[in-house]
């Protein structure tokens, strides 16, 4: 038989160490859970603590806005109101100007009827007026004892030759 040495065995697990060591290695790790575990519910518990002051913060300026709205909202519609108001008062103060401003402009219509009357037959009226103002003169000359009888009868032969 040939005296070569066989190969070595292949590696495998490392140098062989106790139960209890592996134990402590587990019991390690699930303390280290344990820790990461409360940190991060620590760590929970507070930003869930800051949303609820976030949430709580939002909810009274929601609760401030909508009473400012409403409040705003009433003031509109009040002063819409007082504007509706003015707007129907200005409307009656016009069509009441308006009808003023019709019966003007018919009196001025009138009087401008009326001066333009005057004024065409102006001459025509001061005429008459002129002959009635010498028959009147005449008329009180023949009452006052005046004789016109010769004087009408040679207008009347001058007329008829």
């Amino acid at each position: 038989r040939s005296a070569a040495a066989p190969p070595p065995p292949p590696e495998t697990f490392g140098a062989y160490t106790k139960a209890s060591q592996e134990n402590n290695g587990v019991t390690a790790m699930i303390n280290m859970l344990i820790q990461e575990l409360d940190k991060e519910m620590t760590v929970a518990e507070a930003e869930e603590k800051d949303a609820q002051e976030d949430y709580e913060t939002m909810m009274q300026d929601s609760a401030e806005k909508r009473a400012a709205d409403s409040k705003s909202i009433t003031e509109k519609e009040a002063a819409k109101a007082d504007t509706e108001a003015a707007l129907q008062q200005h409307q009656d103060e016009r069509a009441a100007t308006a009808k003023e401003l019709s019966a003007t402009l018919e009196f001025i219509a009138s009087l401008h009827a009326e001066c333009d009357w005057i004024l065409k037959y102006h001459e025509v009226r001061k005429e008459a007026r002129a002959s009635e103002i010498d028959a009147l003169g005449k008329a009180k000359a023949v009452l006052s004892g005046a004789d016109y009888s010769l004087i009408q009868r040679s207008r009347a032969l001058r007329g008829s030759q």
